[in-house]
């Protein structure tokens, strides 16, 4: 004769055997990333603050538009130098993110709206969610109050800044250098934000952000040797990988690939178009 299990009656040692809630009646503080339902009403902490967001800020922005296989500009011996191809980023996400996503865009907005140096609709651009990251986009102007924000709301505590990346998009016309800044909140489990800002390459200026996250000392002055990205009121920047009468940013896209002598052997690197060929 076979036993039926039910969830009523005792387990081991008589001990009752205590029934699992369903995710329905199940609150927001006990809901885990298991749950799918969960991101919708668990991590929107004021949904009513959501901004909507017009059709064309959700389409693709075109960054750039690339030409053959691999984008070469010198001479493509693929076959493919026909081949056009526009280099899109995602555009603005709509409502819900998803994850903690929603709870970081709530507490943010309610923290700028409150503190009166700058509203969230003028400080941030847009939001995109893609592949599982969040990246508020910030304009340059208003980076040291979202940084502090970011950084000081209890219920964001973003306390560490990992880095600052430099990225150089010579097509995208008043928008050439990018700045991302990828910050981590270890008071709320490890969680992972960006904070990506654009300037135009006649006017490369960001605000330095070292007197909210010192640790970011050493990667304004690898971005500005890198890129010329201009970190106004960094404390001291100056080169910190190439020598300092070094002419050029060497990993702006623009940034010659040869004919460069070589330091210590007199070697030369013939420039693109004057390298060999296969037919």
């Amino acid at each position: 004769m076979s036993e039926k299990k039910t969830t009523e009656g005792s387990g081991p040692e008589g001990s009752p055997v205590q029934p699992i809630p369903d995710k329905v009646i199940d609150s927001p503080q006990t809901r885990t990333v298991d749950d799918p339902d969960a991101a919708t009403e668990a991590h929107t902490a004021n949904v009513a603050m959501a901004r909507e967001i017009d059709r064309d800020d959700l389409e693709p922005v075109v960054i750039a538009e690339r030409r053959g296989m691999f984008g070469a500009r010198s001479q493509d011996t693929t076959g493919y130098g026909g081949v056009v191809q526009p280099v899109l980023f995602p555009g603005a996400s709509p409502r819900p993110y998803g994850s903690f996503f929603d709870e970081v865009a709530d507490r943010l907005e309610g923290a700028l709206d409150s503190g009166g140096e700058a509203a969230f609709a003028a400080a941030v651009e847009r939001v995109v969610v893609d592949r599982g990251e969040l990246t508020i986009f910030v304009r340059r102007e208003h980076l040291p109050v979202v940084a502090r924000a970011m950084r000081d709301v209890p219920e964001l505590r973003f306390e560490m800044c990992l880095g600052v990346s430099g990225v150089h998009f010579p097509e995208e016309q008043g928008r050439e250098l990018h700045a991302v800044y990828h910050l981590l909140s270890i008071t709320h489990g490890s969680r992972r934000v960006r904070l990506e800002v654009t300037a135009p390459d006649g006017d490369a200026h960001i605000p330095s952000i070292v007197s909210v996250y010192p640790g970011v000392d050493w990667h304004e002055r690898e971005t500005w040797d890198m890129f010329g990205i201009v970190f106004d009121g960094h404390p001291a920047l100056t080169r910190i990988l190439m020598p300092d009468d070094w002419p050029g940013h060497p990993q702006r896209k623009d940034y010659p690939l040869g004919g460069i002598p070589v330091e210590y052997k007199g070697g030369v690197v013939p420039p693109p178009d004057q390298r060999r060929a296969y037919s």
